[in-house]
């Protein structure tokens, strides 16, 4: 009898979660998270550094296990053009900001070329601004939400290997789960080679950029 209970429950829930789309369900997680965390004393301290290890070591095993590591020779030209795409993508966005939100032009640049590394961000720029690094931080962390949200809804009308772009240095960790599942274990690698450049470069770019005398 508890048996049969507990498995017309369990049915229930998976229609309920069938009929949810991964965009909803990601917004309630968003929602519940911070009610916990404004409403409870609950302190989570390291853990979500602790689960982005955990989804990136699952998201290894699954790629080894549908041979994911032959991608690595089909990720070709892409691999360089997507984050040139990204840099570009983010000058123009920085461009357009300086008139539209009135941003002084070393900050408007150095926001947007954080590329979504919002803890690198804030704490770099906020020395130089509390203002800006505020809204740095916000914006690039804001990037990173957006992209788990707006991935499965773009790629129906971009290219999916082009839509990575949208979580930047994001897309070789907290992002690439969205398009594992989203695009396919065959964009896997080309989100992470993406990431990692982006990555790679943002520690070098950020700081030039504010040290510019503009």
């Amino acid at each position: 009898m508890i048996k049969s209970q507990f498995t017309s429950k369990n049915s229930t829930l998976k229609k309920i979660t069938n009929k949810l789309s991964f965009t909803h369900i990601m917004l309630l997680a968003l929602i519940i998270g911070y009610a916990v965390g404004k409403y409870t004393t609950m302190d989570f301290a390291n853990t979500y550094e602790l689960m982005l290890y955990l989804m990136v070591f699952l998201i290894g095993i699954d790629l080894a296990k549908s041979d994911g590591l032959k991608s690595i020779r089909h990720v070709g030209k892409m691999g360089l053009l997507l984050p040139a795409i990204s840099i570009f993508g983010a000058f123009v966005s920085a461009i357009i900001a300086i008139p539209l939100l009135g941003i002084p032009l070393k900050y408007s640049m150095a926001i947007s070329m954080s590329l979504g590394w919002y803890s690198l961000a804030g704490p770099t720029i906020v020395t130089y601004s509390t203002e800006f690094g505020l809204i740095a931080f916000l914006m690039n962390f804001m990037r990173e939400i957006f992209t788990m949200v707006g991935y499965p809804l773009v790629i129906k009308k971009f290219p999916k290997d082009s839509a990575i772009t949208l979580g930047g240095a994001t897309s070789m960790d907290s992002t690439m789960p969205v398009v594992a599942k989203f695009g396919g274990n065959e964009y896997t690698m080309l989100s992470f080679v993406h990431g990692v450049i982006l990555s790679a470069l943002v520690p070098f770019i950020l700081p030039l950029i504010l040290m510019l005398p503009i």
